[in-house]
């Protein structure tokens, strides 16, 4: 079988999205069985054939969000996939100086073991995103692995994320160091698998041999489309005829004020509430005034009562600050789409998601010059329940066909049998 070596900072039981999608990639090469049928593993996770994958994880032994929970780092195997964790340090993941230094240890122990384990001679080997800056340990792994095919999946950009958050200038001495270095870094990959056509934009400041795009995928998969839980949608939503639901993280990277303006546009019709957590929550709380009544806070939930959430709406709210445009891709989207419900996306009409909302017909870009249109749509969304229904059940048959866990594992797939 050949044998892939996916190195990324975290993983199962880790439950941060990025863990999650990794997790599933492992177990979805693992499981595929060298025909064109499905075949699930223990937990239930289902991965496409086309050939079967002898696969082995690197990772640490630390939680994300919580450093202090730790994992063995004694040999396992988990639904078909063997993990291999490091040790490392409780360095805090969600501070600078703590990803940097994460970072640093991660890269040096893995080149370590690889230099030093002669009898792990992968076909591939898979890099994500985290710890950061990983691609540039890529001319280093070709160096000690010669023969094997390396393939990056870029869930982020470093330093232009940096970037548009207003860190450190365009212009800086450190970013250009930083890009000049990361040239050779990505020329080293044989694959680098983009998020969409925003990131693969920026991406082409780097010499890249083959680039594809190979979205996430939700977290929850429904057969069909949700029907609302009506305790969820009265506790969420009131009695108000059309449900705006923003639930995930709210960081430096999420906007709000176009969507806020919406919302007082439609008071009386529509409600807009926010499950989210995140370090401009704070700023957002204060940007609600006393007459908005219609906009609301609710509290994250756990993931056993996640699918009651979503089928709450009628529709999810996304964001993406423009500047951000193509350096992330916010994961919300996916998940919006496998519950069967459209997306209203704040953002730059050049975000992949807004050329998906309007190539696939699911959804509303909001921007300074759509907001009268929105609006006016919204409005006439939210009286018609044939359409709402008709909307539903589209949105999870493009999820289906285009973004699903077992389309895009059929990719990969594909994508790596080639190399």
């Amino acid at each position: 079988m050949p044998r892939v070596l996916i190195l990324y900072h975290y993983y199962f039981p880790d439950d941060v999205v990025s863990s999650v999608q990794f997790t599933d990639l492992a177990e979805g090469l693992a499981h595929s069985t060298g025909s064109t049928g499905l075949s699930t593993g223990p937990a239930g996770r289902s991965g496409q054939a086309s050939p079967h994958w002898n696969v082995e994880v690197w990772s640490s032994n630390r939680n994300c969000h919580h450093p202090e929970i730790q994992y063995p780092t004694v040999k396992e195997i988990s639904n078909g996939v063997v993990i291999q964790r490091v040790w490392r340090p409780a360095f805090r993941q969600h501070s600078f100086l703590g990803r940097i230094l994460n970072s640093i240890w991660m890269q040096k122990l893995w080149w370590w073991r690889l230099f030093f384990t002669p009898s792990c001679q992968p076909d591939i080997i898979v890099l994500g995103t985290d710890p950061l800056f990983s691609v540039v340990l890529a001319p280093f792994l070709r160096w000690i692995r010669p023969k094997a095919k390396i393939a990056h999946w870029c869930f982020d950009l470093y330093p232009e994320a940096a970037v548009a958050d207003g860190v450190v200038g365009e212009k800086n001495f450190l970013v250009r160091a930083l890009q000049w270095f990361l040239k050779p870094a990505y020329g080293a990959c044989d694959l680098v698998a983009d998020l969409g056509s925003c990131m693969a934009e920026r991406l082409k400041a780097y010499p890249i041999k083959k680039e594809i795009t190979l979205t996430p995928w939700a977290l929850e998969e429904p057969a069909k489309s949700l029907a609302f839980n009506k305790v969820e949608r009265k506790k969420l939503f009131g009695k108000a005829s059309l449900g705006l639901l923003y639930s995930g993280s709210f960081g430096r990277a999420h906007d709000y004020q176009l969507t806020l303006e919406l919302a007082r546009r439609l008071r009386g019709k529509a409600a807009l509430t926010y499950s989210a957590r995140g370090s401009r929550l704070d700023e957002l709380k204060k940007a609600i005034t006393s007459e908005d009544a219609n906009i609301h806070f609710a509290e994250f939930v756990p993931p056993e009562k996640l699918e009651a959430r979503l089928s709450a709406p009628d529709v999810h709210v996304v964001s993406l600050r423009p500047e951000w445009t193509g350096t992330v891709v916010p994961s919300k989207f996916f998940g919006a789409l496998a519950a069967g419900r459209p997306v209203l996306f704040e953002g730059s009409l050049d975000c992949s998601l807004a050329q998906w909302i309007r190539k696939y017909k699911v959804g509303w870009v909001l921007t300074s010059s759509t907001l009268d249109r929105v609006t006016k749509d919204l409005t006439a969304f939210s009286k018609n329940s044939e359409i709402k229904t008709k909307m539903f059940k589209h949105c999870h048959q493009i999820y289906q066909t285009h973004f699903s866990r077992k389309t895009n594992i059929e990719r990969w797939n594909k994508e790596l049998a080639e190399l």
